[in-house]
């Protein structure tokens, strides 16, 4: 297990493992939210964990789980005995003040902490929280003579609480795996001698040996001929992933065969599973807005409810005839509890972190649960089609170029322009040419973006790029671009047009799934890209996308995509999140290919989708709608139990056995609807 140390402002540890640090990130949000509305703080040691001698927390297993249950299970007992006494015996010992203090020692176990943090918070100014209710409650129905119920409230109210603390800690399951992946030490070697150290303190360029079912601690480059590897800690996906020598291999993949030897390229601290890490962690601090209304209106609602309560109490002494104090105080004290506004509070932001983790499970990483919430309402997903829904690995098909000029010349002239690109398309034209001609000497060197790419080459200017680039500066040609299907590079050198390549990239196995999906959810499609519009339209309509747009400069992409957004309709951005950035920041949500090494998605993209699936697209919209869908659910269900609990308590017609039966019914109800999502499959 990974050590990472947290400190709060006074210098105090506060947690030293992985476990720990993701533990902590969660129940710091969770805790934050339940202190603006009163709501108790699962990150309570009496709930979660406990503790040793050194202050760390440790979980325990089922262990803990019963000690999470132990004050529970105490004043259950205590309670069925006491009420066996006062309905079959009740002429026994088992009465006057040997009752009252039976019943108060069965509700210390669960009432005693309530009220501590009741008063704490008064203290701190925090007046009107579900502690306060509950006190208020169950310490009423003392002075009424209602024993029995007041131990029932603050009991279940202890089960529910255990409950959702128990959610919450499944709902971090499937983000704590993440976080399980990276190893704290590795076996680095040192004059050929393998030396075990501590991740963190290896160096760039050390040699990492890692056998055969060990995790990569760091990012790096293989050095052996091949090894293969379980990549899910960073895809979701456990297909074996083969890599050969010089490839780039990450940390959290799992090498499967053989040993094999790994140079380190990149520091611990920046690897491309601390990014995912980072991200993860702080995925909840951005909230949706069902969650930031819940918030609000639980503050002004908590303050209400005790309102209304004292009203119920004391408006029927000038209206009502025979008005008896105890009688409208019980009913004032149901009120109470029913009004309880834990059930949403817990359960609403619970069902985003659950929709987080799921999403997470499947290599699919949201940036917040805001994103969750617009993704579900998405109407349009325009994607760029290189890299989105083709591989991306482009292949000289053809070499045109006019007789009179020398083939290897030109192309080792071109090869050496492209390998100052790191476009597809340059990779693609090393791969057919070879090594760089090192004696081939480039001047004044500029990319045009959306163009291509342009130098002076003994003292003749050479321009690589699309046809557009030839209309650009003026170079005439004899051919109609459009009527040629694949990618054409056209080239001219000493403002002459010479010829051209052909390049054809192939589409995704999973690229028509994720159209067939996407229709099935009445979600529009299209398709933007740079490339030439026969090939776009080409793609598209093999996909079956009706609406495809080629010959796009990054201007032209921003002005499809508003086209779109004028239509007051949600649009979903698909792209590599770097080179398509304005479209990112125009679109509602921005989703990035982010493959296995491509850093820099992770930064400017709203979801990232880890291993370059766009089928990955569809089932981020339909996870964002099932927790949509739950959350809401949750929202109905609470209101409308509550309503009908609180007009029936107001009333007299309903107990406060009801009452308490009613609240922590809705909140266990909420919860283990919140945690279904975690079950499903997508």
């Amino acid at each position: 297990m990974q050590h990472i140390h947290i400190y709060d402002a006074q210098g105090k540890q506060l947690c030293c493992t992985q476990e720990e640090k993701i533990n902590h990130i969660a129940n710091k949000q969770l805790k934050k939210e339940h202190k603006e509305v009163g709501c108790c703080a699962t990150d309570d040691p009496k709930h979660s964990v406990h503790s040793d001698n050194d202050g760390h927390n440790h979980s325990s297993g089922s262990d803990s789980t019963f000690k999470m249950f132990l004050p529970a299970i105490i004043s259950l007992v205590l309670l069925l005995i006491a009420i066996a006494f006062d309905n079959w015996f009740p002429q026994t010992w088992f009465t006057g003040w040997v009752r009252i203090i039976w019943y108060v020692v069965a509700y210390a176990p669960v009432g005693l902490p309530v009220l501590k943090e009741a008063i704490q918070n008064i203290g701190k100014g925090e007046i009107f929280s579900e502690f306060l209710l509950m006190s208020i409650a169950t310490i009423g129905a003392f002075a009424i003579g209602e024993y029995p119920e007041a131990v029932a409230v603050m009991l279940f109210y202890a089960v529910g609480e255990v409950f959702q603390t128990l959610a919450v800690k499944r709902a971090k399951a499937n983000i704590k795996t993440l976080l399980d992946q990276r190893p704290d030490e590795v076996t680095i070697l040192e004059n050929n001698q393998p030396t075990i150290v501590k991740a963190e303190a290896v160096q760039i360029g050390n040699i990492i040996q890692l056998k055969a079912g060990e995790k990569l601690g760091l990012d790096g480059e293989l050095l052996s001929d091949t090894a293969s590897f379980n990549t899910s800690a960073l895809t979701g996906e456990s297909k074996p992933d083969t890599k050969a020598k010089g490839e780039t291999v990450l940390a959290g993949m799992i090498n499967l065969n053989t040993v094999a030897q790994v140079k380190v390229t990149t520091a611990y601290t920046d690897s491309k599973l601390s990014k995912i890490l980072e991200l993860v962690q702080n995925a909840t601090a951005q909230k949706a807005p069902t969650e930031l209304f819940i918030r609000k209106f639980a503050k002004i609602y908590t303050p209400i409810v005790v309102l209304l309560a004292v009203l119920i109490t004391t408006l029927p002494y000038f209206f009502v005839e025979n008005y008896v104090f105890s009688q409208w105080l019980y009913r004032a004290l149901v009120f109470l509890v029913i009004s309880c506004p834990c059930a949403l509070v817990i359960s609403i932001p619970l069902g985003y972190f659950g929709g987080i983790g799921a999403a997470s499970k499947n290599g699919i990483l949201f940036k917040g649960s805001n994103f969750l919430d617009i993704i579900a309402n998405i109407k349009n997903v325009v994607m760029d089609k290189t890299g989105t829904m083709t591989e991306g690995v482009f292949k000289v098909q053809e070499v045109i170029l006019k007789p009179e000029f020398n083939k290897d010349e030109i192309l080792q002239m071109v090869n050496a322009l492209e390998s100052q690109s790191t476009h597809p398309v340059a990779t693609a034209i090393h791969n057919y040419v070879g090594n760089v001609d090192s004696t081939i000497k480039l001047e004044n060197v500029e990319e045009i973006s959306g163009h291509g790419l342009k130098a002076n080459v003994n003292e003749k200017q050479l321009l690589v790029g699309n046809f557009k680039l030839m209309d650009k500066f003026n170079i005439a040609y004899d051919i109609d671009p459009t009527t040629i299907v694949y990618t054409l590079i056209a080239i001219a050198y000493d403002e002459k047009f010479i010829g051209y390549l052909t390049i054809a990239d192939s589409i995704k196995e999973d690229a028509q799934l994720t159209i067939d999906k996407l229709k099935a959810l009445n979600v529009k499609t299209t398709m933007l890209s740079g490339d030439k519009s026969t090939v776009v339209k080409f793609v598209a309509d093999k996909l079956g996308i009706i609406n495809s747009f080629g010959d796009l400069l990054p201007e032209d992409k921003v002005n499809k995509v508003k086209e779109i957004k004028a239509k007051n309709e949600t649009v979903c951005f698909v792209g590599d999140g770097v080179n398509d950035a304005p479209v990112v920041a125009l679109s509602d949500v921005g989703i990035a290919m982010g493959g296995l090494g491509s850093d820099a998605t992770i930064e400017t993209a709203d979801v990232v989708i880890q291993d370059d699936m766009p089928s990955k697209i569809p089932m981020a919209i339909n996870i964002g709608k099932q927790t949509k869908k739950i959350v809401w659910q949750n929202i109905i269900l609470a209101f409308t139990v509550k309503a009908v609990v609180l007009i029936l308590g107001a009333g007299g017609l309903a107990t406060m056995w009801e009452a308490v039966f009613a609240d922590v019914g809705v909140a266990l109800l909420a919860i283990l609807n919140a945690v279904r999502i975690q079950r499903m499959k997508f």
